[in-house]
């Protein structure tokens, strides 16, 4: 397992910081039952499928059933950039170009006139783009269609889910987010395809994990990047922490099991927070597959991926903040 997808914070406009919701958490925890069952039986192969759950888990229960079809496209639009990913990870001046062109793509369909596509370019900038850069870890292009169709399956257990749970209300809207401009999409491509870059020259193992983290916690809002370029670093600490101190004690399966439950239930109750934190729980479940058969590891592992979260965070910083700030500045002087 090389490297985890991750869903956009969907709260984080949202009133409160931290926002726990127990209906959510539920919900996450019955989506999570068949991960946790073959995690009991089979480590690997149950955590895998849990990193599959999560997408869907943290999007949330919409309202209606006919609405609630969108968690299977989730499914979709995180899987199937991944393995693009994987596959032209093996040319490096490819995959930065696909990167940078993807994010501008993106960032270009944001601002059609059209609600639908205007909406789905927003989607594809804040979780598809960043899932590319995810699937260049996966040397292995089998290994990442395989995730792929993990991801696909659990979106699709997950609507069935939903389709056996009561309509409800609409929760109030949170605030829009600042509109998506073709500059921002220009320097978001330019934010992961200079990550990408430098993860293939280094000859990082996880090539990925830099660019994703770049792409994550770039917005088109300065506040906004702020707070989730502090929040990817402390929910890797975090995360990270959790799953060295887990596996350290070579736990039962059914411990891993239990462990997968509550990760995967609390993902889902706090997706509204305004915290970056699902980053979090994708990290516990990338820790605990890269551990599992070794934990002497640990050390290794956690100062690796820290290492490449910073990197990510600072490129995003440069593209992110620092290059609009110089250009105020620079149309200011004028």
């Amino acid at each position: 397992m090389r490297d985890a997808p991750e869903h956009p914070e969907s709260g984080e406009t949202a009133a409160r910081r931290l926002d726990w919701q127990w209906r959510a958490a539920a919900v996450g925890a019955i989506d999570a039952v068949p991960a946790a069952v073959v995690t009991a039986v089979a480590v690997p192969s149950g955590v895998a499928l849990a990193v599959g759950v999560l997408p869907a888990a943290i999007i949330g229960l919409p309202p209606t059933r006919r609405a609630r079809a969108a968690l299977i496209l989730v499914g979709i639009l995180t899987g199937l950039p991944m393995v693009l990913g994987s596959f032209v990870a093996g040319t490096p001046l490819l995959a930065t170009a696909v990167v940078f062109a993807l994010a501008v793509g993106a960032a270009a369909l944001a601002q059609t006139t059209v609600a639908k596509r205007r909406d789905l370019g927003r989607v594809l900038s804040t979780l598809s783009v960043p899932l590319v850069g995810v699937g260049l870890s996966y040397d292995d292009p089998a290994t990442a269609i395989g995730l792929a169709l993990l991801m696909v399956g659990g979106s699709v257990f997950a609507y069935l889910v939903s389709l056996l749970l009561p309509e409800h209300a609409a929760e109030a809207p949170a605030r829009a987010g600042t509109a998506i401009t073709l500059g921002y999409g220009v320097r978001l491509g330019a934010a992961g395809a200079t990550a990408a870059a430098i993860g293939f020259t280094l000859h990082l193992e996880h090539v990925g994990w830099a660019c994703a983290a770049a792409l994550l916690v770039m917005r088109p809002d300065a506040e906004a990047q702020v707070t989730r370029m502090a929040g990817r670093i402390a929910s890797m600490l975090a995360g990270g922490t959790a799953a060295v101190l887990v596996v350290g004690t070579t736990p039962s399966p059914w411990v891993y099991g239990v462990a997968v439950l509550a990760v995967v239930a609390t993902a889902a109750a706090t997706h509204r927070s305004r915290w970056y934190v699902t980053s979090t729980f994708t990290t516990f479940l990338v820790f605990v597959l890269l551990l599992y058969s070794d934990p002497g590891q640990a050390g290794y592992r956690f100062t690796e991926r820290l290492s490449e979260t910073v990197l990510g965070v600072a490129i995003a910083f440069v593209f992110g903040i620092a290059v609009p700030a110089l250009g105020r500045r620079t149309q200011s002087s004028h």
